[in-house]
C-alpha cells in the first residue's frame, strides 16, 4: 500500500503534463467547430459551425493547391534528404579519415548559422540561376542538412563493418553494399529521419515566402498566413486551416512512430 501511495504524486504530475499537452490540440480541435466570436471568447465546447468554416475557407483560399505543393514539396525533401544524407553519413563513417572529421567539424558548426544570416545570398544565387518562384529553389536548400548527415553517421558507427568486408569479398561493389545491406538495416533510422526531414519540410513557412513571390505554389503555411493578412480575421476559419495544416505532418508522425523512436535511440547510441 506504501509502495502504491508513493507512486501517486509521480501518476498525478504526469497526467497534468499530459492535460497540459493535449490541451492546445483540444483547442484547436474544437475551435474549428466554432465562430470566430467563440474562439476569441475561449470557448471549450465543439460547435456546430464546421461546414460553415470550412464553405468560408474554400471559398476564400485554394485549399487544394495549397496542400497539393505543399505535399509535393515534403515528399520530395524527404526523398531527396534521405538518399543525399545517408550515403554523406555512410561515406564519412565507413570511409573514416581526418580530414572528413575536419570536414564534419565545418558542417556542424554551419548549423550555428541562423537561417536568416544565410537567406539574402541563398536568394541571390536562385535569382541568378531564374530559380525564383518555383518549386526546385524551396526543396534544393533542405535536400542536405548538417543534422542528418551527423544522425546517419553516428547510426552507421553501429553498422557491422565485418559485413561490409565480407560483402566485397563476394565481389558487390560500394553501392550494391549500400543498397542491398546497408538501407534495409538501418530502417529505423532512415524512418526517423523521415519524421523530422517531413515535418520540417511541411512547416516551412519562411524561405517558401521569400522565394514563392506569388501564390501559384503556396503551401499550406502560407495560405494560414494570408488568413491573417486582412483587417478582420475570423479564427474559426483560421483554426480548421491549423487543423487541415496540421494533420498530414501527424499521420506520418503517428505511422513512424515507433520506428522514429528507435531510430533516435540507435543514432544516439
Amino acid at each position: 500500500m506504501t509502495r502504491t501511495l508513493r507512486r501517486v504524486p509521480g501518476y498525478a504530475f504526469l497526467t497534468i503534463a499530459a492535460l497540459v499537452s493535449v490541451f492546445p490540440l483540444y483547442f484547436m480541435v474544437i475551435s474549428a467547430t466554432n465562430t470566430s466570436q467563440d474562439v476569441l471568447s475561449s470557448r471549450l465546447l465543439p460547435g456546430a459551425h464546421l461546414i460553415e468554416n470550412f464553405m468560408a475557407l474554400v471559398g476564400s483560399q485554394d485549399v487544394a493547391s495549397a496542400m497539393y505543393w505543399s505535399a509535393v514539396n515534403a515528399i520530395a525533401t524527404t526523398v531527396l534528404a534521405l538518399v543525399i544524407c545517408s550515403i554523406a553519413g555512410y561515406g564519412f563513417e565507413i570511409f573514416h579519415s581526418r580530414g572528413k572529421d575536419r570536414l564534419m567539424g565545418i558542417l556542424l558548426l554551419a548549423m550555428m548559422i541562423p537561417f536568416a544570416a544565410t537567406m539574402i545570398p541563398l536568394f541571390q544565387m536562385f535569382a541568378e540561376m531564374d530559380l525564383v518562384n518555383s518549386t526546385i529553389a524551396v526543396i534544393l536548400p533542405a535536400i542536405a542538412t548538417p543534422f542528418l548527415i551527423l544522425l546517419f553517421r553516428q547510426a552507421s558507427r553501429s553498422f557491422p563493418h565485418e559485413i561490409i568486408e565480407a560483402a566485397r569479398i563476394d565481389g558487390l561493389g560500394e553501392l550494391s553494399i549500400f543498397f542491398r545491406i546497408y538501407l534495409p538495416t538501418m530502417r529505423s533510422t532512415y524512418a526517423a529521419a523521415a519524421v523530422i526531414t517531413f515535418m520540417a519540410a511541411w512547416n516551412n513557412f519562411l524561405w517558401p515566402k521569400v522565394i514563392l513571390v506569388s501564390n501559384t505554389y503556396q503551401t499550406m503555411p502560407m495560405l494560414i498566413s494570408n488568413l491573417r493578412a486582412g483587417y478582420v480575421t475570423d479564427y474559426g476559419v483560421l483554426m480548421l486551416a491549423v487543423l487541415l495544416a496540421s494533420l498530414p505532418a501527424v499521420v506520418v508522425f503517428l505511422a513512424l512512430q515507433r520506428s522514429f523512436a528507435d531510430g533516435i535511440t540507435g543514432a544516439i547510441k
